[in-house]
């Protein structure tokens, strides 16, 4: 059922009801705010302050629910989804120089999306909008102690053993310890990585590892459906959990969330306008504005779905129509890229991870930042291609440096415009690859293509 028809019918779509949730959550927090400081004394005479009290209690304890159901699929989500996705590339010696090419231009624009949103976050700091009394609050309520951070800091490795432990010795300790620190090696990174190897396997002997590929499949659509689950009550959770940190942030955090979604929203804009312009000019020689314009269609179909999935089978007949693409070159690049080439998404998660390290007051390390941009990159390929798919990639990046995963409510509030932004760079990215491509690689086409479903 189409939008249309469902507010035909009396039925709001997903999407605005979340948003009339975090509205109503945000009125009422910041109504709580504003009473409980401002006229404290009688709120403790008449009991009213007990009453916001526990309001803000159970509202995190609706908002927890909501996030547990997308935390417990984190791990079966990101093994699954990285090992389909590398399948989904195949093996590299069949590919040629389409499939290597695409692979090269995918790895290459993710790190620097995700520099990109690391480097701003950096540079313009949005989480020092907190007061250091509002900072102090949510130490107290999300952070580690101070002595877990001095045994953490007393466990980091040299360069060369955080890279051997990479791979894991045994990746079902490491995956049993990656959402709570207790992994003797690098945890979620080693298991992302024995993901990668599972694909890569499993892409070299197709015939052989199809039980296995089908069995990945299926803990795919399980962790989606899940997910898919999760978000129906995305209202109701996302409501809450916003409620209660407005109760307790105040305007604090709405104006924190706004250079939030300013660096967000100038990261991606830089990403799309000015790297995938260079790119464009300097592998094709195209004009930039043209190419913008030949897609235009897509642009905005990516922006209203916040879908990659969605927008695909447009993709695919513009890069035929307008970019005048080979028809093979085209389904076999923004097939791969609908998966494996989430720049705008990447990009996103470094900006998320770094600006709640700042309002939580932990200080990242250059080691930590740089295991963000690895992670970051790694995640945005297996992101799940549904609504919300991002936020356990980016619990699982979060926790690897040490942040509470509950702390994701507080960005909740302007994730949605933020997901039509970054589907937008998704999607461009994808045919500024498939133009690229196209043109170092005018007399080849891949043996074969695969099918994907990715959104974000």
């Amino acid at each position: 059922m189409t939008e249309t028809s469902q507010l035909q019918a009396g039925r709001w779509p997903l999407h605005t009801k979340i948003f009339v949730g975090l509205l109503v959550g945000v009125a009422f927090g910041l109504i709580a705010n504003i009473g409980g400081s401002r006229l404290g004394a009688d709120l403790s005479n008449n009991g009213l302050a007990d009453w916001i009290e526990i309001a803000i209690y159970w509202a995190e304890g609706v908002g927890q629910v909501f996030l547990r159901l997308m935390f417990m699929v984190v791990l079966p989500l990101v093994f699954s989804a990285l090992s389909l996705a590398v399948v989904e590339i195949g093996d590299p010696a069949h590919l040629g120089r389409v499939g290597l090419r695409t692979i090269g231009f995918v790895c290459v624009l993710s790190i620097t999306a995700v520099l990109l949103g690391v480097g701003l976050v950096n540079l313009i700091q949005p989480g020092k909008a907190v007061s250091v009394e509002q900072r102090e609050r949510l130490e107290a309520r999300f952070a580690k102690s101070a002595g877990d951070k001095e045994e953490k800091a007393k466990k980091s490795k040299p360069i060369r053993d955080t890279i051997i432990d990479m791979l894991p010795e045994n990746p079902l300790q490491e995956a049993v310890g990656a959402l709570d620190g207790s992994s003797k090696g690098n945890g979620m990174l080693a298991v992302m990585f024995f993901a990668i190897v599972v694909g890569l396997s499993c892409a070299a002997r197709p015939v052989e590892c199809r039980p296995l590929v089908e069995l990945l499949g299926a803990f795919s659509a399980v962790s989606m459906i899940v997910i898919e689950f999760a978000m129906k009550l995305a209202p109701y959770g996302a409501g809450c959990l916003v409620f209660a940190i407005s109760a307790q942030l105040g305007l604090e955090m709405l104006t924190a969330l706004f250079w939030f979604a300013a660096v967000a929203i100038l990261g991606l804009a830089i990403q799309m306008f000015v790297v995938y312009s260079l790119v464009l000019r300097a592998t094709t020689g195209e004009s930039p504005l043209s190419f913008f314009n030949n897609i235009s269609e897509a642009i905005f179909l990516a922006f209203g779905t916040s879908s990659s999935s969605a927008t695909l089978p447009t993709s695919i007949r513009v890069a035929e129509t307008n970019l005048h693409l080979p028809p093979k070159i085209a389904n076999f690049v923004l097939t791969v890229g609908a998966t494996g080439n989430q720049n705008g998404t990447a990009l996103f998660e470094g900006v998320v991870i770094l600006f709640l390290a700042q309002v939580l007051g932990i200080n990242l390390s250059l080691a930590d930042q740089l295991q963000v941009v690895l992670m970051a990159s790694l995640a945005g390929i297996g992101t799940a291609g549904v609504p919300g798919g991002s936020i356990p990639m980016i619990v699982l990046v979060m926790q690897s440096v040490g942040i509470p995963a509950g702390s994701i409510a507080i960005i909740l509030g302007v994730d949605r415009l933020l997901d039509m932004c970054r589907t937008v760079v998704n999607v461009t990215g994808d045919l500024v690859i498939a133009k690229c491509v196209s043109h170092l690689c005018p007399d080849d086409a891949p043996v074969t293509a695969g099918h994907s479903s990715a959104s974000e």
